[in-house]
């Protein structure tokens, strides 16, 4: 039996049912401001104390922004809310039939159960990907890999053979989703109208950005009129773009590609997929395509009064045979439904099931370039650019992070500058790293 078994996390004794959520992102801030007016005790556990802006994290990686933009404080968030509590704790696993939360600091009991942990970086079983790569998942692992390309352009400055620079001055980028082409984007840009006034010393036709995608088109997701845009804007950034190409080999220093191309480069950014944050102490009929298997009501399969929403959520349909995208608006609109459909039950009515609203999907690929998809119609271009900032702009969470990331904005698009180009603590990788994925 371990330590923390005797130990229970402090919450008081409450009339009211107690529902405890797994996880602070949007799919479990929501569901908190969905039940603000109810009749629960809203118990909210997340490894750390504050939600995360995923869609910028790339610019935070690419000095476009500070993390604190980006980030908003869980316990400041719902300061006003009634018969909530937030603990910082990281969730190890949960014991269904005592109906009990375990966490490294104590277990809880729960009398209603919402699992949304979210999802993890998906390296499909190779350790070697795991421990070699950045991923983009959290701000640590953003601030790593901001730290860690600051640090190869001044070695760079100092080294003095050609190989080691290219090895410097490389990015491999896998993955040409959302998240791999707007940081080949954002990296396009340092290295065109940035880096050359800070690094006067390099010559930049030796820094080489390579996007690897073992798909046929970039954003697969999206339209093929987008995809073809967005490769199209990538390569103004002489961005190589390698399609049906998979990553062989990385040893750190060189890598292998699937048709036979070595590329040496330090710098390697993982954003292939994501899969189910998956814990402990789920029964195996609960989990399949790596994800929660849940009904058109967020209930997890085989389990009582436990729910999922959001990336963890497979929600496995005729219509659905891969389940929702794993997209923020997808955890949004179930944790309305789901905050609605137990505010319903506690007062004897019918739930109503899960429908997903598609509203579009959009992606940046630099300054002033954007792809927008909505229901009937697509378009590319300085407009698609300007509602993709509306957007991420009025779906940030806080005013004064609104400000803050439009007077970066603002001012970076003015001036061509990024004002966060520090490094604010020494990136060194080890054989013991761990990009810290789970909750």
């Amino acid at each position: 039996m371990s330590s923390f078994e005797h130990l229970h996390l402090e919450i008081p004794k409450s009339d009211k049912q107690r529902i405890v959520i797994i996880g602070g992102g949007f799919g479990g801030i929501q569901l908190v401001k969905t039940l603000q007016k109810s009749n629960f005790q809203i118990v909210l556990l997340d490894r750390h104390n504050y939600h995360t802006f995923q869609p910028l994290l790339y610019q935070v990686a690419t000095a476009g922004l500070e993390p604190d933009s980006i980030a908003g404080a869980l316990r400041q968030l719902f300061a006003r809310h009634k018969d909530f509590y937030f603990r910082m704790a990281r969730v190890t696993g949960i014991d269904s039939e005592r109906k009990v939360i375990k966490t490294l600091v104590g277990e809880l009991e729960y009398d209603l159960l919402v699992i949304a942990n979210g999802s993890k970086t998906n390296y499909f079983g190779d350790k070697e990907m795991y421990n070699r790569t950045f991923p983009m998942k959290q701000i640590p692992q953003a601030l790593d890999l901001r730290s860690h390309m600051l640090q190869n352009f001044e070695q760079t400055v100092l080294s003095k053979e050609d190989e080691e620079k290219d090895r410097l001055t490389n990015f491999v980028i896998v993955g040409g989703g959302p998240t791999g082409v707007e940081v080949a984007g954002a990296l396009g840009e340092l290295k065109k109208h940035v880096l050359p006034n800070d690094y006067p010393d390099i010559d930049f036709d030796i820094m080489k950005l390579h996007l690897v995608d073992a798909g046929p088109r970039l954003l697969a997701g999206m339209s093929e009129k987008s995809s073809a845009k967005a490769e199209l804007y990538l390569k103004d950034f002489d961005v190589d773009v390698r399609l049906n190409t998979r990553l062989v080999s990385y040893d750190g220093r060189d890598v292998v590609l699937t048709d036979g191309t070595v590329i040496p480069a330090k710098t390697v950014i993982w954003a292939a997929g994501v899969t189910g944050n998956i814990m402990d102490g789920l029964p195996k009929e609960s989990i399949g395509g790596g994800r929660i298997i849940v009904n058109e009501f967020n209930e997890v399969k085989g389990l009582q009064d436990v729910f999922a929403l959001g990336d963890i959520a497979g929600m496995y349909t005729a219509q659905t045979p891969k389940g929702h995208p794993m997209v923020a608006p997808v955890a949004i609109q179930q944790a309305t439904n789901l905050g609605k459909n137990l505010m319903r039950a506690q007062k004897g009515k019918s739930l109503k099931p899960f429908v997903y609203k598609d509203k579009g999907s959009m992606a940046t690929i630099g300054r002033n370039r954007a792809v927008v998809d909505l229901p009937k119609f697509h378009f590319g271009g300085l407009f698609a650019w300007m509602v993709w900032m509306f957007i991420h702009l009025m779906s940030i969470v806080g005013f004064r992070n609104r400000l803050v990331i439009l007077a970066n904005w603002v001012w970076n698009y003015l001036t061509y500058d990024r004002g966060t180009r520090l490094i604010i603590r020494t990136f060194v990788r080890n054989k013991d790293y761990k990009p810290g994925d789970t909750l």
